[in-house]
């Protein structure tokens, strides 16, 4: 009989191993030698040993699941336990066993970080949906739908999580889908009613401008142009292409106008040219007057009579090109209103009434003045020195009103 720690061989070739109830057969080897024997079942221990060790780094590591290690365990406890092997089974079992704990840590780790990632998940998808909410009351209806499909794009990338919340979360962002799309489509219906309207109402429009592209009567037709550009405004846009086609057939209607207007005011410009000349002639003649005038040393009444003479002969000349009438008629009408402020200033010193009024006052204040001068000659003799300076002061305010009073009867003189 050959003789191991863990087991021995008998003399007809069968080997035991050695466990914690007592021996048990794990087989036979008549042709091999006892040493050979037990080297082959030894061998069959190692290869075990070796599986479990791989096991125990594996698990360690985390890179199987908690279910998947359990499962590895089970197999190869099975696999162990009465196994035709000789070494130590049961440290094998134990180490097993001591796997155990470590599968259960690492569950409850695996438990934590799965909520950990719902928690996230249901937060992002939160997230989407309350901004596909707030697009669907919005009126961005050209950016809401790009951003409506990135969403869309960001929600299937998500994780689900439980099959409530998810669903849940789901119909409140597909209704947000929904709802934002119904009021776009309803959008954009009424916008393309409005832009038919818009279509009939510009035809319309380019018709009377094309009617009137031909008129010669400028005044009223270029005011007409004016209204007809108003309406054109206030109709809004029409389809892009019919919108662009009537602009073009608008405006050409309105240039062909404008440009025939414009060529008969450059002729008639042309011909009223020499009526400027005599215009300025006639500006040299008024703006002669305006030196006296200005210094107030001219007879009004004189320079009236010239200027009326002059502004006849002004209205004689006829028009002038349309570019000088405001620079010549600025000139005319500056000599024009300084003789009339002269006129009016004139008259109202000459006012007899506000004369009358003038020497009143000044009459009053002498006799209040004369009155105060007495009292005051009563006070000093009296040596009353209060009353003195009362009259004083009283009598200097007086003579300061006078002195005003005067200058304003002199100016009515």
């Amino acid at each position: 009989m050959t003789s191991h720690e863990w087991g021995r061989v008998d003399s007809d070739g069968t080997v035991y191993v050695r466990t914690a109830d007592g021996e048990r057969s794990v087989g036979q080897y008549p042709e091999g030698t006892p040493e050979e024997a037990l080297a082959f079942y030894t061998e069959r221990y190692a290869a075990l040993a070796f599986e479990v060790e791989l096991l125990e780094k594996r698990i360690n590591s985390g890179v199987m699941s908690p279910e998947e290690a359990a499962e590895s365990v089970r197999t190869v406890a099975g696999q162990v336990e009465g196994a035709n092997a000789v070494g130590d089974l049961a440290s094998l079992i134990g180490r097993l066993d001591a796997l155990g704990p470590v599968i259960a840590s690492q569950r409850e780790a695996r438990k934590a970080e799965k909520a950990a990632k719902q928690a996230e998940a249901k937060a992002a998808k939160e997230k989407v949906v309350a901004e596909a909410e707030k697009i669907a009351e919005g009126n961005d209806w050209r950016g809401g739908a790009n951003r409506l499909r990135d969403l869309l794009d960001q929600w299937k990338k998500i994780p689900r999580i439980d099959r409530a919340g998810d669903d849940a979360l789901w119909r409140r962002f597909s209704t947000a889908r929904t709802t934002y799309t119904r009021r776009r489509k309803a959008h954009f219906a009424e916008v393309n009613e409005q832009r038919e309207g818009a279509r009939a109402v510009k035809e319309r429009l380019v018709k009377e401008a094309e009617a009137l592209a031909d008129s010669t009567e400028w005044g009223p037709t270029a005011g007409r142009y004016r209204d007809l550009m108003t309406q054109w405004k206030a109709a809004g846009p029409a389809p892009k292409d019919v919108d662009d086609a009537l602009w073009k057939r608008f405006r050409g209607a309105q240039d062909a106008f404008f440009g025939a207007r414009d060529a008969e005011n450059a002729k008639l410009d042309e011909e009223f040219a020499a009526n400027a000349e005599v215009k300025e002639a006639l500006l040299v003649e008024a703006e002669a007057l305006l030196p006296a005038l200005e210094g107030g040393g001219a007879d009004v009444e004189a320079a009236k009579r010239t200027f009326r003479d002059i502004a006849d002969r002004w209205d004689a000349a006829g028009k002038v090109p349309r570019a000088r009438m405001k620079e010549l008629e600025g000139r005319i009408r500056k000599v024009e209103n300084l003789i009339r402020d002269l006129e009016q200033e004139q008259w109202r010193r000459s006012d007899p009434e506000k004369s009358a009024r003038a020497d009143d006052m000044v009459s009053q204040l002498q006799a209040a003045i004369d009155k105060v001068s007495a009292d005051l000659e009563k006070a000093k003799a009296s040596g009353n020195e209060k009353k003195v300076k009362e009259l004083e002061e009283n009598l200097a305010s007086r003579q300061a009103f006078l002195d005003m009073a005067k200058r304003a009867s002199a100016d009515f003189s």
